[in-house]
């Protein structure tokens, strides 16, 4: 499953070079029925990163999740529960991606906090702060861009761990029904996307 959106986003990154868009696809009558998704995708809500588009999968292939910061809360969980029990959908990916402005804001809280941020933002950067924090005390906080990067695979690789470990039902799926739930990281610059290890 992972190779199939492994494929897609090559197909994707040719379309880019080719100068070539991608066809719109309208829904087979079968998904006004019902949905079949081979894979979950808890994504950013960043306007530059669509799922579908990226994957190049065709509507109906992909349950998406969309989130700044691609963080993890209840509501994602239970989504991503849903989605499992529903259709069992065994592929789970959080795609992170580079140039993130909710990682941006979390690094700047940090560094400089201010103090009449909104409450609603300030809870996705609160979901953002423990995976980045850490980093601040290396050397990378001397080269912003080196820590933006590391910081987006440090946030993808926490919200991997929350799903694998913050509900029991997904941590059953893993354990005992083949569930995987792996992270990713989309480039704005280039179109492609690296599937994180560990």
């Amino acid at each position: 499953m992972i190779q199939r959106l492994q494929d897609g986003n090559a197909e994707f990154v040719a379309s880019l070079s080719n100068g070539e868009t991608l066809a719109e696809r309208a829904p087979p009558a079968e998904l006004v029925q019902e949905q079949k998704p081979f894979a979950i995708i808890l994504g950013c809500s960043d306007a530059r990163v669509p799922a579908e588009i990226v994957f190049n999968q065709a509507i109906g292939d992909l349950f998406v999740i969309r989130v700044a910061g691609n963080i993890v809360a209840r509501s994602q969980i239970g989504s991503v529960e849903f989605a499992a029990s529903a259709f069992g959908t065994r592929l789970v990916v959080v795609l992170g991606h580079t140039k993130c402005g909710a990682i941006g804001a979390t690094l700047s809280e940090l560094q400089q906090p201010t103090e009449n941020q909104s409450p609603n933002l300030r809870s996705i950067v609160d979901r953002v702060r423990p995976s980045v924090a850490e980093l601040l005390e290396t050397d990378l906080r001397h080269d912003h861009d080196a820590l933006a990067a590391a910081a987006v695979r440090a946030n993808v690789r926490r919200s991997v761990d929350q799903l694998r470990h913050g509900s029991d039902i997904l941590e059953d799926m893993v354990q005992s029904d083949g569930m995987k739930i792996v992270g990713a990281e989309y480039s704005v610059e280039t179109g492609r996307v690296s599937f994180l290890e560990g």
